[in-house]
């Protein structure tokens, strides 16, 4: 199933809260606001991870480090079924590599979309790169979000914070 407008459950939510403290870190540690999951067919957290691209390098997003994780830990059978939750939808580069993993669904907090028309909103500069749609990058892919309501304006809020603290 291609990208949904089909609601967020009770679960999903929880998820996605927990990225949230996770971009919370993120920027309480001088980085911007991502942060992510990996959950498994029984509904277990198994990887978490937050930017470290001031920390590391610029390629330290959570996303690609998730997909580096599961890739060593995770058997090709299993990854199918493992559904990452992250802050926001995810750039190319971390879409590429959801999709060379072979991770499952995705289900994000916020959008590409959002995030370039916050950004435009607080006059900072936007990503050197174009954004798409995962589904365009990674075919057949079950996509779900953005959220809606204090989880959504949570992240656009940490967002603000990080920009007004650091640039």
């Amino acid at each position: 199933m291609n990208n949904t407008k089909e609601s967020l459950s009770e679960n999903d939510l929880k998820h996605l809260a927990h990225c949230l403290a996770l971009a919370k870190e993120a920027v309480d540690a001088g980085d911007k606001p991502f942060g992510s999951i990996l959950v498994n067919n029984k509904n277990e957290v198994i990887a978490s991870a937050r930017n470290r691209v001031n920390e590391l390098n610029d390629l330290a997003h959570p996303e690609i480090e998730l997909a580096h994780w599961a890739a060593k830990h995770v058997s090709p059978e299993e990854r199918k079924q493992i559904v990452m939750y992250t802050s926001g939808e995810h750039c190319p580069m971390c879409a590429a590599a959801h999709g060379w993993v072979g991770l499952g669904g995705i289900v994000y907090l916020s959008s590409a979309k959002q995030l370039k028309e916050w950004l435009l909103e607080m006059e900072v500069p936007t990503a050197p790169i174009n954004f798409y749609p995962i589904q365009d990058i990674v075919p057949n892919i079950q996509v779900k979000g953005p959220a809606s309501g204090e989880l959504l304006e949570g992240i656009k809020a940490l967002h603000k914070k990080y920009y007004e603290l650091y640039s």
